[in-house]
């Protein structure tokens, strides 16, 4: 019965750990590739956005296929999405709100 509840366990905790592994992944990736120059570092582009945006700044995602950050801030009780294009800095999207 032990191992069964060992093994049990060990799905659990590993299956909660992927969705975090995977956004360290994004992470990396975004990282190597504005040390590269192919991206903004995020810090620039928040620095950018948060000039014209109002509210708070609550974090990001960064999409590596897309090539795109999405950075969240929080404005009168909810969360407004800011889509950005890594590459040049330009905002591309808004929802939210």
């Amino acid at each position: 019965m032990r191992p069964l509840v060992m093994r049990f366990a060990l799905v659990v905790l590993l299956g909660s750990g992927a969705p975090a592994l995977a956004q360290r992944g994004d992470q990396d990736e975004a990282y190597a590739a504005a040390r590269a120059g192919a991206i903004r570092p995020l810090g620039e582009i928040i620095s950018k956005v948060s000039q014209r945006q109002s509210g708070n700044f609550i974090g990001s995602d960064f999409d590596p296929a897309k090539r795109t950050y999405r950075l969240k801030y929080m404005q009168n009780g909810s969360v407004r999405y800011i889509d950005v294009d890594a590459r040049t800095g330009q905002v591309i999207g808004m929802s939210g709100n």
